[in-house]
């Protein structure tokens, strides 16, 4: 049986020394800002609450603009080292840029303004960009928001309602922008080699892409996963629905002010494909919470983003009526399995937990995988 998260599950994201990468941001900023702007950088503790993929860092910029010394608050996003065991094959940083510019304009979903950007690696050693810092609250992951006391599980039911309903509009908006596969080309799972008639084959093969990546860095094999991916390759919907997909549709990725979101954050899965990738991975990603809590004896959340109402909201806010969001959960399921496998070998890594006997022990959703399998006769 899968055993639960520790009472610490604080990930360790990168090695960089925050007084180096201080350093290296304020002669880059000399270089790009206009000239006497004289940049000063305080770089300050990265975001650790919520992901497990990119480094999130805090900083404030300080120039001279128009005479004036000012400061302002910035989030950088860098992909992490590769000594750091990035949990994805590859870190695309441009486009999620471009994604998070593009949603913002075309759909008006809140996301942080796009600041400078650095594709090239060589100010930091791997490519990152600049995005305002907002102010909100975001659902914690660590502890999950479903183990209670914490803003929104204290919430009332009906700020809970409100919450769920606006963050399903996030979904609808984002899906409703018109011509996405031209606009959005550069997210087609094609673009980085991965082969399929359908942008939901290719999506399959990009799942199956980094599950193979995770064995080549030394992940050990998952007799789950494989049997799950084996499932999905037989049972492949039939749809060439190409929709802008947000991709890692949670809630834990958005930011919220009276329970309405003021900003869609992390948008490193961003593909495209049918929209039921995005409502399946916000049910689900919910249904693991609820697992953990359930195999700790917590009350969990039990009447919050049930699959059922999310479907219903859905409908009412875009007219679509989905199809089946069994298939998508299990893929969904192989997702966090191939999340888990990287940053379990990160803590490794970094000596924050024993190498399990058992590798699938690190899959927290593992029950929930294996009842989805054992309801669908795999």
């Amino acid at each position: 049986m899968t055993q639960p998260p520790p009472a610490d599950m604080t990930l360790q994201r990168s090695s960089r020394d925050p007084v180096e990468m201080s350093a290296a941001l304020r002669s880059w900023l000399a270089d790009v800002l206009p000239a006497g702007a004289d940049p000063d950088v305080t770089v300050h503790a990265g975001v650790d609450a919520n992901g497990m993929s990119s480094e999130t860092v805090l900083l404030d910029v300080t120039s001279t603009e128009h005479g004036e010394r000012v400061t302002r608050e910035y989030v950088a996003r860098v992909a992490p080292a590769a000594a750091d065991l990035p949990v994805f094959p590859e870190y695309r940083l441009t486009d999620q840029y471009d994604a998070m510019r593009l949603a913002g304009e075309l759909a008006g979903v809140p996301v942080p303004r796009v600041g400078l950007n650095e594709p090239t690696g060589d100010v930091l050693g791997t490519p990152f960009f600049l995005m305002e810092r907002l102010e909100g609250v975001v659902p914690p992951d660590v502890l999950p928001y479903t183990f209670g006391d914490n803003w929104l599980y204290d919430a009332a039911p009906d700020q809970q309602r409100a919450l769920q309903v606006a963050s399903v509009e996030v979904l609808a908006r984002l899906h409703g922008i018109p011509d996405a596969a031209e606009r959005f080309a550069f997210l087609d799972p094609a673009v980085t080699g991965h082969a399929g008639a359908t942008p939901v084959e290719r999506n399959l093969s990009k799942t199956r892409g980094w599950y193979e990546y995770a064995l080549a860095e030394g992940s050990p094999r998952s007799p789950l996963t494989e049997r799950a991916l084996d499932w999905l390759e037989a049972h492949v919907p039939a749809t060439d629905e190409a929709v802008l997909v947000w991709g890692d549709a949670r809630i834990g990725n958005m930011m919220y002010r009276d329970f309405a979101p003021v900003a869609v954050l992390d948008w490193e899965m961003a593909t495209l494909g049918p929209r039921e990738l995005d409502v399946a991975w916000m049910v689900f990603a919910h249904r693991v919470f609820e697992a953990i809590s359930g195999m700790l004896e917590l009350p969990g959340m039990p009447d919050f983003l049930v699959e059922a109402d999310v479907v219903a909201t859905y409908r009412d806010l875009t007219g679509v009526e989905l199809g089946d969001l069994t298939w998508y959960q299990v893929l969904a399921a192989v997702n966090w399995n191939c999340v888990f496998l990287r940053t379990s070998a990160r803590q490794i890594h970094f000596g924050e937990i024993e190498e399990p006997d058992d590798p699938e022990s690190v899959f927290h959703h593992r029950p929930l995988l294996e009842q989805l399998l054992r309801e669908v006769g795999a």
